[in-house]
């Protein structure tokens, strides 16, 4: 991988993490275009760049994350539901990313979803979020298990199906993501990609931990860190816009958007197109 194509794939992450319209469905097919899915680096890349995008979050609402425990607390209640499942179908959810069928099925319906969310959700104006309604939010996330679903859609619908206000919901939505993400990315990058085993972890061996960073080079190196702080500009970026966006315009260009992303990615499959990652 080449430092303008990890550059590409990190504005591609940046761009789409926070947004409801699936950072897997962009990254599929911004990877293959290049022709680097099949890289080992590009495995990597992709999950790693995921912390330079939790950063930003973190950075442009830090008063949040310094405002109290009542903040944390509903935090924690809203991944539980996340940290559970997630390890618990953990290999029924990998195998369902291998699977560039089910992201493009569920970015179509997912868009159809959002073409009318804005209709459906009109009265919800609520500003406060309760440990009922962090929790309800939480399981919603775990739609986004399957891939193509994203997410931030399904945190945000979640919010505003319980009266909870757009703005909010968003915002919500991209707290949540800081320990789901994070929690996430960690687990992929030492478990199935550096080969270790959740006995190690528990353990706590440093010596086998150690040595499983050895397959990373110094030029990997190199280009995770450069895709790790474009992610983190470009995402601080569309984090701004898209809360811009939303209260403005609701989510209806964004179903819009879905349903033609899943209409190439079924185009590019029927063609014969190889999208794996």
């Amino acid at each position: 991988m080449s430092i303008w194509q990890a550059i590409i794939l990190a504005i591609v992450e940046g761009l789409t993490e926070f947004l409801p319209i699936s950072s897997t469905g962009h990254m599929i097919i911004a990877s293959s275009l290049m022709g680097i899915n099949e890289l080992p680096i590009t495995k990597i890349f992709t999950v790693n760049i995921q912390f330079g995008a939790i950063l930003s979050v973190v950075v442009l609402y830090w008063r949040r994350f310094v405002q109290g425990l009542d903040f944390y607390f509903k935090l924690f209640i809203a991944f539980i539901p996340a940290a559970i499942l997630g390890f618990v179908f953990n290999d029924i959810i990998d195998s369902m990313l291998e699977s560039v069928a089910v992201t493009a099925v569920m970015l179509l319906v997912g868009g159809v979803v959002l073409l009318f969310v804005d209709k459906w959700f009109r009265n919800s104006t609520n500003t406060t979020i309760s440990y009922k309604n962090a929790f309800l939010i939480g399981l919603a996330q775990c739609l986004a298990m399957i891939p193509g679903v994203s997410r931030s859609a399904a945190s945000i619908v979640g919010g505003l199906a319980q009266g909870i206000d757009r703005k909010t919901a968003a915002e919500f939505s991209f707290f949540l993501a800081v320990p789901t993400m994070l929690a996430a990315a960690t687990y992929k990058l030492l478990t199935d990609l550096l080969g270790l085993e959740i006995s190690d972890l528990l353990k706590f061996d440093l010596v086998k931990i150690s040595n499983s960073f050895e397959i990373i080079t110094s030029e990997d190196l190199q280009i995770l860190l450069i895709g790790n702080f474009v992610a983190f500009i470009v995402a601080m970026l569309a984090i701004r816009f898209f809360i811009s966006f939303l209260t403005k315009y609701g989510f209806k260009m964004f179903g819009y958007y879905r349903i033609a992303l899943g209409i190439t990615l079924l185009a590019l499959l029927a063609m014969g197109v190889d999208l794996r990652v």
